[in-house]
């Protein structure tokens, strides 16, 4: 059988992945141009760019698919080995630990500057996370610790693990931050009750809690915004 039509060589020149990401930058090359050009081959059926895609769109959740993957979920693809899932897995982990490195020197002058900082960190994440974002006397980052993890409660997250880290750094506010899995924003009783008891703690400590802010998949809500605190 001739399999000439599926490899990359059939694509012209200038329009295959790693030579547009040479030519034009990689910020010019789709989703699937970008993780093709990470796998680099395909298999004997269909080119690397329609296992890029094949990748994507699977369940229709797009990049999430890339982010939730593991070992074994990778290897299911036809053309997919150790090496090429071992790549996609580094990449994955190298974008968490470059949305970190963005937290340094940055300014909180709004929600919607502290949702960016936390978005792509955070929107993807099966489990629930509890995170403050630390802010000194110029609402400039000082650090992001993590809190907790898991279902979102009074009796997992406690004052004294939130106003720890930020009395450590001598700050003066905080924004409380967590995600919901389910990529909805809407936050629940808990959600605001635990919220209420934060802010109350807040105003003893001397640390105020100037927002709350829930990140879900691409959107967030505003404790602040919405008039709660």
């Amino acid at each position: 059988m001739d399999n000439t039509n599926y490899t990359i060589k059939s694509i012209p020149a200038e329009d295959r992945p790693q030579e547009k990401l040479l030519k034009y930058g990689a910020s010019v090359l789709t989703n699937s141009e970008l993780i093709a050009v990470v796998l680099r081959t395909g298999s004997k059926k269909e080119n690397v760019i329609m296992l890029a895609q094949r990748l994507l769109m699977e369940d229709g959740k797009g990049l999430r698919n890339i982010s939730e993957g593991t070992l074994e979920n990778f290897k299911k693809y036809k053309g997919i080995n150790n090496v090429k899932a071992a790549k996609l897995l580094a990449v994955v982990e190298l974008s968490k630990r470059i949305s970190t490195l963005k937290i340094d020197k940055i300014k909180i002058t709004s929600p919607n500057d502290a949702a960016i900082v936390m978005m792509e960190e955070l929107r993807y994440c099966k489990k629930e996370y509890f995170k403050i974002i630390i802010l000194d006397t110029k609402n400039n980052i000082i650090k992001v610790p993590q809190i907790s993890e898991g279902s979102l409660n009074s009796s997992i997250v406690h004052p004294r693990e939130v106003f720890i880290e930020a009395i450590k750094s001598s700050s003066s506010s905080i924004i409380l931050v967590h995600n919901h899995p389910s990529g909805e924003v809407e936050p629940s009783h808990e959600d605001i009750v635990l919220t209420n008891r934060l802010v109350e703690c807040g105003k003893i400590i001397g640390i105020k809690v100037i927002d709350h802010i829930i990140i879900g998949d691409g959107i967030f809500f505003s404790f602040k915004e919405d008039g709660l605190i």
